[in-house]
């Protein structure tokens, strides 16, 4: 049995997500049992729509619409804490039949609060032996970064939201 590894890509710079998926295609093109779990996101984004098209590979559900964090009510944060805990359970119980499983922006749902480090730790700590985990986000904490075999940091140098450009259809999401 291969020994899985757990990832991650963080850092300010565009491209974890993007990472992400690639990494997902490749493990699917070579007969992986993947899931894809995203955190803090919509329905609304183009990686999804292509990866809900791959047979085989397991998306995790979404809010069709989200706001950022910041812009939420507290009802609206308690919400999204109750979405983003069922959201990591579920994921922990589809990846203990994958190879593969993605945490997507998973260090913006822990250090907004909406899912809980010590649970999340658990996990990873005892995860299954041959499945590999891939975790996304900027501002690891330490405790992350020391349970990585892969860091992947993705430093940006420039970026067209400096400019006032928005995100872009397409390309951003």
């Amino acid at each position: 049995m291969e020994q899985g590894l757990i990832q991650i890509y963080c850092g300010d710079g565009k491209g974890k997500t993007t990472a992400a998926v690639g990494l997902a295609v490749r493990a699917w093109g070579r007969g992986k049992k993947v899931v894809f779990t995203q955190f803090l996101k919509s329905k609304d984004s183009g990686e999804r729509k292509a990866l809900e098209q791959l047979e085989g590979l397991t998306m995790t559900d979404c809010p069709d619409h989200i706001k950022f964090t910041f812009a939420m009510t507290p009802e609206e944060r308690r919400q999204e804490q109750i979405h983003s805990s069922r959201l990591l359970a579920s994921a922990f119980a589809k990846a203990e039949q994958a190879d593969l499983m993605i945490l997507d922006e998973f260090f913006g749902a822990l250090s907004t609060g909406m899912i809980d480090q010590d649970q999340a730790l658990a996990y990873l700590k005892n995860k299954p032996k041959k499945l590999e985990i891939v975790l996304t986000g900027r501002d690891p904490a330490p405790e992350f970064l020391e349970l990585a075999d892969y860091v992947s940091n993705i430093e940006k140098q420039k970026h067209p939201f400096d400019k006032g450009i928005s995100a872009r259809l397409g390309i951003e999401y």
